[in-house]
């Protein structure tokens, strides 16, 4: 996908003083919680005001949105505050339904991206507009889905194109609603440095005591933006309530938030880095090294198991070694999420050495 996107240039163009900020309540729930949050936010940092009209629902029964009544709504906060709109979409009536109230951000949730059939019909219903259109990351932690998405809405001649990066769903429970899997977002920046990528820590962490924290990651990484849910009264917000911010709250984060320069041109700064960076690729070269000779072990193992009839995977024993390798890991300022993804890899790794073996 040649990138061709304008989005980074109309950015650009805003000559703000700070990241994008999109923000706005996870639900439109009347037309006076609209319109309080938008004035609320309407001399802030934000750029674009946000609000759900129509909200999939993990299971039914839950408050699904107002529907299109709430556009109505979005459209007189837009005439009264000068913000921008934005709303998700998930099939093509929602898109002709914001185009029709003038809508100026639609963005594709984790929900739908997953799905092609999904995202191929909002991308047909969207030939022509030079609407900017969001698409975030798929639910689950697949890169190719993502990119999937991207090229869908490119060859619809969508060119006003970002990202928001989300997170990932996992079974296993971790400190976050869904974990952000940085790697993933970096390696689609990496691929597409033109498109802007926003970060949403309200679904990353689904708690607004973190929000500060993973925002600061964000902007820590280059991120272009944040997208941040925002409620009057979070606690009695029809729909996740644990994650919204106060307006208050929100400026205030802007307050503590740090924008880093993107590099530094100083000699000194450049010698140094330089010479870190020789240390990392150092260490890098060992580490390859000390793997590629514990699979060579592995393989030894393997072919142990084959003598002797022996099932490969032996849960006590990995238990005892993730186990150890979470409490050494600790001692040495390594964090037990990162020693379990580290060691669940090489796990499978030396799974699928012994593996080959036993069955040639």
């Amino acid at each position: 996908m040649e990138n061709k996107t304008t989005l980074k240039n109309w950015y650009n163009n805003l000559n703000l003083a700070h990241p994008l900020v999109i923000a706005g309540p996870c639900s439109a729930e009347t037309e006076d919680q609209v319109m309080q949050i938008a004035r609320e936010l309407k001399d802030s940092d934000v750029s674009i005001f946000r609000a759900g009209i129509w909200k999939p629902r993990t299971r039914p029964g839950g408050f699904e949105g107002v529907g299109a009544i709430g556009l109505k709504w979005l459209q007189k906060a837009k005439a009264e505050t000068g913000l921008l709109m934005a709303v998700e979409v998930a099939n093509a009536n929602h898109v002709k339904l914001a185009l029709e109230h003038d809508i100026d951000v639609l963005w594709i949730g984790a929900r739908t991206t997953v799905n092609p059939f999904a995202v191929q019909e909002i991308a047909d219903a969207l030939k022509g507009t030079d609407k900017i259109v969001l698409l975030k990351n798929p639910v689950n932690p697949d890169l190719s889905l993502w990119i999937g998405g991207l090229e869908r809405l490119y060859n619809a001649g969508i060119e006003k194109l970002g990202v928001i990066h989300r997170g990932f769903s996992t079974y296993e429970k971790t400190k976050y609603r869904n974990n952000p899997e940085w790697q993933i977002a970096i390696d689609l920046q990496n691929k597409f440095p033109d498109l802007p990528l926003i970060c949403d820590p309200s679904h990353i962490t689904g708690n607004r005591e973190m929000i500060f924290e993973v925002s600061q990651q964000a902007l820590d990484l280059n991120y272009d933006g944040l997208i941040i849910e925002t409620h009057i009264d979070p606690e009695n917000a029809w729909s996740d309530a644990a994650q919204q911010v106060t307006p208050t709250k929100l400026k205030q984060i802007f307050v503590d938030l740090k924008v880093r320069k993107e590099t530094d041109d100083a000699d000194d700064f450049t010698k140094r880095m330089n010479k870190l960076r020789t240390q990392i690729d150092e260490f890098d070269t060992k580490l390859l090294e000390i793997l590629g000779n514990r699979m060579k072990v592995a393989d030894q193992i393997g072919t142990l198991k084959k003598e002797k009839n022996v099932a490969i995977l032996q849960n006590k024993r990995w238990q005892e070694i993730l186990d150890k390798m979470i409490n050494d890991g600790n001692h040495k300022g390594l964090s037990e999420e990162f020693i379990i993804q580290l060691f669940k890899a090489i796990h499978q790794e030396s799974i699928n050495h012994q593996e080959k073996i036993i069955n040639n």
